[in-house]
């Protein structure tokens, strides 16, 4: 095994490590959230079917992105990482990150709007998620166009020999 497929293995298996925590989160820790909140205020205990809905659309976009992270991994795994796959993979996980960076910043809204009190960790912790997805989303974009870049030129040479 060279290093290169170690390393692929590593993140391979540290993508599973986090597909499986998030996977375990949606199924037993929202559902408990939403239903303690909802125990805690019974005034707002309406909300907790909106929440669920807004919080398993933002894992799966979140999911979306982390399988287009393993089919990467795969095209660099198999040397087509100069590809117009793996181009439309760093797309799609622009796309995403985007995606959950504004899913963010619209609950941040809803949470101000509806929410009256001390919320500043709330607050606190959207802005951080929104920064990273942002920080995602600029990352692929940027590696997106210089792999675009790389095929480019290495279609224009290829042409010349």
């Amino acid at each position: 095994m060279t290093r290169k497929q170690g390393s692929i293995i590593f993140l391979k298996a540290v993508l599973l490590f986090i597909i499986l925590l998030a996977l375990a989160f949606c199924i037993f820790g929202l559902p408990v959230m939403a239903s303690r909140d909802a125990a805690a205020h019974p005034v707002t205990a309406y909300l907790q079917y909106p929440f669920l809905i807004c919080s398993y659309i933002l894992f799966s976009t979140f999911f979306i992105a982390l399988h287009q992270t393993y089919k990467l991994l795969n095209y660099i795994d198999r040397n087509e990482a100069f590809s117009e796959l793996s181009i439309n993979a760093l797309k799609y996980i622009k796309y995403c990150a985007s995606a959950i960076s504004c899913f963010f910043v619209a609950g941040l809204f809803i949470l101000i709007l509806l929410i009256k009190g001390d919320i500043a960790g709330m607050i606190t912790l959207c802005l951080l998620c929104t920064f990273a997805s942002s920080v995602i989303a600029t990352f692929a974009a940027v590696l997106q166009k210089l792999l675009k870049a790389a095929i480019d030129i290495k279609s224009e040479n290829d042409l010349t020999v």
